[in-house]
C-alpha cells in the first residue's frame, strides 16, 4: 500500500482517532480519550500506522527497556486489516533502538496467533509460572 508510514511518539499520535478505534475493541470498549492519553504517557513507546496523515493503527509497550516488554492496544482499523499492517507495527517495535536490549516480550491476544507467530512469537513456554491479580475494569459511561 502507498502513502503507508509508520511513526511513533506521544505528538505523532491522533488520539481522538486511537480513542476511536480502541473503544471498539472487545478488551477495552467504551475507553476514554484521558485513559487513552494517560497510557500513553506511560508508556516505553507508541507507535500509530497512517495512510498520508490518517491515522489506522495503534500500538504501545510498557517496558523497563532493558529486559523486559509488554506489547499491548494493539489495532488496526478494520477496513485495513489483512494487510500486513499489524505485523509491520509489531516488527517495528521490535525493532526500535530503544528496545534493542529487552530479551523477553509479551502479549496476550485472543484471536491474532497467526499475526504474532508470523513476527517471532510463541504461546509462553512456561504458562504455569505465571500469575496474575484480575480485578473488575472501571465501569464506563
Amino acid at each position: 500500500m502507498e502513502g503507508i508510514t509508520i511513526k511513533d511518539g506521544l505528538k505523532n499520535m491522533d488520539f481522538e482517532k486511537v480513542t476511536e478505534m480502541l473503544s471498539n475493541a472487545f478488551w477495552c470498549k467504551g475507553i476514554k480519550v484521558d485513559e487513552v492519553i494517560k497510557g500513553a504517557e506511560n508508556s516505553a513507546l507508541v507507535v500509530g500506522v497512517f495512510i498520508d496523515t490518517n491515522q489506522i493503527g495503534y500500538a504501545r509497550v510498557i517496558s523497563d527497556k532493558t529486559r523486559f516488554a509488554y506489547i499491548l492496544d494493539v489495532y488496526v482499523d478494520e477496513s485495513f486489516r489483512r494487510k500486513g499492517l499489524g505485523q509491520k507495527m509489531i516488527q517495528y517495535i521490535l525493532g526500535h533502538e530503544e528496545l534493542t536490549d529487552v530479551y523477553q516480550w509479551l502479549l496476550i491476544t485472543k484471536d491474532a496467533h497467526g499475526v504474532y507467530s508470523k513476527v517471532g512469537f510463541d504461546p509462553v513456554s512456561r504458562p504455569l509460572d505465571w500469575m496474575e491479580i484480575r480485578k473488575d475494569r472501571p465501569k464506563r459511561i
